[in-house]
């Protein structure tokens, strides 16, 4: 992974939160309270969860959400920078991440369904009508 000093960083700072573990993903990590996905470490950035409450802090600071490309196309999620000066604040960071915790924890992923194909006859056989 790029940065293991930058991710060594992070995890002493949210030190404090309990079953805190990093998982590799993208070429990055995803940050996990637990079973509660809440952050993203990504290029040198940590990126927290937000949610209509918590968004604006973070605008307020100048700071962007996290984007990937998708299909030729960027896309955003509900994940926006952390601002340095709360990075390096261990109080203030844990309690930002509380905030982050919550808004993963107030809405729940649910799966999208994905429609079957239609299915197709066996070939050399007509569908039967």
């Amino acid at each position: 992974m790029a940065d293991e000093s930058f991710k060594e960083f992070v995890l002493d700072q949210l030190g404090p939160l309990p079953e805190l573990r990093a998982k590799a993903m993208f070429g990055g990590y995803g940050l996990y309270q637990a079973d509660r996905f809440f952050a993203i470490l990504m290029d040198g950035r940590l990126y927290f969860r937000t949610d209509e409450q918590t968004r604006a802090a973070y605008i307020e600071r100048g700071m962007g959400p996290f984007t990937y490309e998708k299909a030729r196309r960027t896309m955003t999620i509900n994940y926006f920078e952390v601002p340095p000066e709360v990075l390096e604040n261990r109080e203030q960071l844990a309690a930002w991440a509380n905030h982050a915790i919550h808004a993963a924890v107030a809405k729940p992923r649910t799966p999208t369904k994905r429609a079957k194909p239609p299915s197709r006859p066996p070939a050399g056989r007509k569908p039967s009508a």
